[in-house]
């Protein structure tokens, strides 16, 4: 099975002597993320996420379908990744690697399984048919951190999405194209963002958005997903060293005041990318018409 080309020997050391010295190889402070672009695509719900060099691709899609039995008036949101040897040497293709299968729980957790979504929104006819939400992760170039590039792509795609209208007349669901009438956005309870912090010294120094070189000579990883309001989601740690309470309630005030940062780049990509679908200022000039 491929695996990721380890660090070497002189290598591994000078990165840590460095981070000793509070000194990252790529000049950024303990606390800062690499430069984060995020550019949507023509149609909506396709964002294309970088961060530094670890460049992601989400993209929503929608169906119709049958609830399940147990949830009759929820509908249905999945979160799928997928990992191609494009991506890294260690991944394959048709094979689930561990950090796959450990980047899906996560993203589970933080999105599903948190309520970012009101599933019961997605409800079209109770117990008959509901919308089929899927939010699929392409991992284009894997340089570290890639938790936290999936997380961002997949929330700022779910805001950026349209959901086709919908008229039920008796127990018949007509799906109006985009012709007919304007999509509306999706009904998000809160916006969970995932901060990966990596620990070096017993835990002692605490870095984040980790490259993979500094993943490899990490001692132990704690993620820590929360909203804008300071609402935790999750913490997870992924085994390595052993973190006293007080080091992780240090890495959540960490997580917490880096997901505001990260709230906002969403927020500002967003209103650019209505500026520009709004030809001739027409969302102006409704919303002033409501205002009156």
């Amino acid at each position: 099975m491929p695996r990721e080309a380890e660090p070497s020997i002189n290598e591994r050391a000078f990165i840590l002597e460095a981070l000793r010295e509070n000194i990252r190889l790529d000049g950024r402070a303990l606390d800062a993320f690499r430069n984060i672009e995020l550019s949507f695509g023509d149609e909506y719900g396709i964002v294309d996420v970088q961060l530094g060099d670890t460049r992601i691709l989400a993209r929503i899609s929608a169906a119709v379908t049958a609830p399940f039995p147990d949830r009759k008036f929820d509908g249905i949101f999945t979160v799928t990744t997928e990992l191609s040897p494009m991506a890294s040497p260690a991944f394959e293709v048709g094979r689930q690697t561990e950090t796959e299968t450990l980047l899906s729980r996560l993203l589970e957790v933080a999105l599903c399984r948190s309520s970012a979504l009101s599933t019961e929104s997605l409800c079209l006819l109770a117990g008959q048919q509901v919308w089929s939400l899927t939010a699929t992760c392409h991992v284009l170039s894997h340089c570290g951190n890639l938790l936290d590039a999936c997380n961002l792509a997949v929330l700022a795609a779910l805001q950026h999405y349209r959901i086709p209208e919908v008229t039920v007349k008796g127990e018949e669901v007509i799906v109006h194209s985009v012709e007919e009438r304007n999509p509306v956005p999706l009904a998000m309870l809160h916006h969970p963002l995932c901060v990966t912090i990596a620990l070096f010294e017993g835990g002692e120094k605490a870095i984040v958005d980790a490259t993979v070189r500094e993943q490899q000579c990490c001692e132990g990883e704690v993620v820590v997903t929360a909203n804008k309001y300071g609402e935790v989601v999750q913490i997870a740690k992924l085994g390595g060293v052993a973190a006293d309470a007080l080091v992780l309630l240090n890495c959540v005030d960490l997580a917490v005041a880096k997901v505001k940062e990260l709230d906002a780049v969403i927020s500002k990509a967003l209103e650019k990318d209505a500026r520009a679908r709004d030809v001739g200022g027409l969302v102006a000039e409704l919303r002033a018409e409501n205002e009156r």
